[in-house]
């Protein structure tokens, strides 16, 4: 049985109204004025409020206010009862988020009909409020971007530390985990048929790296070095696809990194082919000034053999032109360090 609020300071007209609520099947509670109106709308939670407007004490008008400013009065379906029919009343009284205005005198069967049509319409609204809220906890721990990603391997994943020139994992070995550098930069490589070195990737803090496949068993097809000290997360792909499979939005992301990792190969191919020996050389020095130092005027502690094998130009080849730019002072050498002095010319070059 739903439960209808009547609040009215005419007591005439309170008992029968409420007696031709109780006979359409409705409990009825009453308050003869605003004020007792909303502490029992409060307590009581009906399901519906009829209520006059000229009251004394808290009127009508004050009754709405006052049920708005509470989360748990504030969706009650509330219908105005009043003689007051002038468009301004009727206008001010829905403008504060009344439901329905009925005018006395009132038949039984506008009254009914209003209390009706109000209850089902408020009834489909906390059934939408509900699917939207429910829909919002189900989404709340949905990974949407990729450093939503990142934020998942590093409250999931299990924790590795690599010492400089350690072998984090072999070609040919089972890839179990995808990584996520935290410090420290991991060189990835192949050997030519030769058995010449060839650097395939450098990846610095933040990276994700170790995805031969993301779905299925492929062993790596590189091996992955540290150059410096390394610590990094992995998450095994078993997981991960689990967690793909569930936050296709992440997923576009995902794709979009694969998709930025190809075309950062197709350039690496491109310069490798066809730039100049200098040019090839600016551009190693570049990238690795970017993946091991903060500041690229920092020195760059790292061998020629590979500068050389990410630059695809033979080492003795390479120390020439390294050469000329110390000649030209872009560079000067600290060591087996390189540390460039005109970055821009650098660039330039590149």
């Amino acid at each position: 049985m739903k439960k209808v609020l009547l609040i009215e300071d005419d007591t005439v007209l309170r008992e029968n109204t409420a007696e031709l609520l109780e006979f359409s099947n409705y409990e009825v509670i009453t308050a003869a004025n605003g004020k007792l109106g909303l502490e029992m709308a409060m307590h009581k939670k009906p399901d519906i409020i009829v209520c006059d407007i000229m009251m004394p004490i808290i009127n009508g008008y004050g009754v709405l206010e006052g049920l708005s400013k509470h989360q748990d009065t504030k969706f009650i379906p509330f219908i105005f009862l009043s003689a007051k029919t002038e468009r301004q009343d009727v206008r001010k009284g829905m403008d504060l988020g009344a439901d329905d205005y009925i005018t006395k005198p009132f038949t039984e069967d506008e009254i009914v009909s209003a209390i009706e049509s109000r209850i089902a319409k408020a009834a489909i609204l906390k059934d939408e409020r509900e699917s939207v809220k429910n829909t919002n906890e189900n989404n709340k721990d949905e990974l949407r971007t990729l450093n939503d990603l990142k934020n998942f391997f590093d409250d999931n994943g299990t924790i590795f530390n690599y010492s400089k020139n350690d072998i984090i994992y072999k070609e040919s070995h089972n890839s179990n985990f995808i990584y996520l550098v935290l410090k420290g930069v991991v060189k990835c490589y192949k050997f030519d048929k030769k058995g010449k070195e060839l650097t395939t990737a450098l990846h610095k803090e933040d990276d994700l790296f170790g995805y031969t496949s993301f779905t299925q068993n492929i062993p790596y097809r590189e091996t992955a070095t540290a150059l410096k000290d390394v610590k990094m997360v992995g998450v095994s792909k078993a997981e991960l696809k689990d967690v793909l499979d569930k936050n296709h939005k992440v997923t576009l992301e995902v794709i979009q990194l694969l998709t930025d990792d190809l075309t950062g190969a197709k350039d690496q191919l491109l310069q490798m082919a066809y730039s100049s020996v200098q040019r090839k050389t600016a551009a190693t020095i570049l990238r690795f000034a970017e993946k091991i130092n903060t500041k690229p005027e920092d020195p760059i502690k790292i061998s020629r053999n590979d500068l050389a094998s990410v630059a695809g130009i033979a080492t003795e080849t390479l120390i020439r032109t390294i050469s000329d730019f110390k000649k030209l002072g872009l560079i000067e050498m600290e060591g087996r360090n390189i540390k460039v002095l005109d970055l821009q010319k650098l660039q330039d070059i590149h």
